[in-house]
């Protein structure tokens, strides 16, 4: 009873925060869980959470959607996650920490004004199928989505859901590899539905606290947030 009340917050802060700051969500819900159960049982029992998650932000932000960024990135990041869900081993985090590190770099410049680029759809489709490819086998890897999108120019909602579009394609890989490795169990499948239930909750809360954030306060967090989330991933894939 204690962990069900304990997951039950964790999915509700996890939707809020991802709809509010476009993600982190994810990330902190992968690290808790992994510290109350196995971490590959952690890994298993938040991609179909995270799935419904992003599938219902994506619904609720769809007019927001930059439909040719969000195109070109799931056109990678499925097929990506297909495959490194099926290998579901840990890539070297020396290396996923040094590319989280670059893009947030990058991320935060662009925000800053300092630099300007956007790249062409050819260019975004391979980014998308590495970074779903490392979502698949170390979950966390998934951070990187969030600086590249946000290092393409997006912000606020249409951030929000271009993220959520993104995610959809990988964690819908992910849940179709370890469904058909045979890791989604009973027991995770348990859990999972307890999670994505609580993250629902959530994103109905997120979404209406945005209401009362403004553009410059909003920016503040999606930034905030990427640098706090992508410690926290690098942490993650390197324990």
């Amino acid at each position: 009873m204690e962990h069900i009340v304990a997951f039950a917050v964790l999915g509700i802060g996890a939707g809020l925060l991802t709809t509010v700051a476009g993600l982190g969500g994810g990330i902190l819900m992968l690290l808790a869980v992994s510290l109350a159960t196995d971490p590959k049982v952690a890994l298993v029992a938040t991609a179909p959470a995270l799935l419904a998650g992003n599938l219902h932000r994506a619904f609720l932000f769809r007019g927001d959607v930059d439909r040719r960024v969000a195109r070109a990135f799931a056109l990678g990041a499925f097929p990506g996650s297909v495959l490194g869900g099926a290998l579901l081993s840990r890539m070297p985090g020396r290396l996923v920490g040094i590319v989280m590190a670059a893009m947030t770099a990058v991320a935060l410049l662009r925000v800053c004004k300092v630099v300007t680029f956007t790249p062409r759809a050819r260019g975004i489709t391979p980014v998308g199928f590495g970074i779903g490819a490392l979502a698949g086998t170390s979950g966390g890897a998934g951070m990187l989505a969030g600086p590249f999108l946000m290092a393409l120019g997006l912000g606020g909602a249409s951030y929000v859901a271009t993220a959520a579009v993104a995610s959809v394609a990988m964690h819908l890989g992910r849940v179709l590899s370890y469904g058909l490795s045979g890791l989604l169990d009973g027991s995770t499948v348990r859990l999972s539905l307890l999670l994505l239930g609580a993250v629902l909750v959530g994103n109905s809360a997120g979404k209406w606290a945005r209401r009362f954030i403004g553009p410059r306060l909003g920016t503040r967090i999606e930034v905030t947030t990427l640098v706090v989330a992508s410690a926290l991933g690098v942490f993650g894939l390197t324990r």
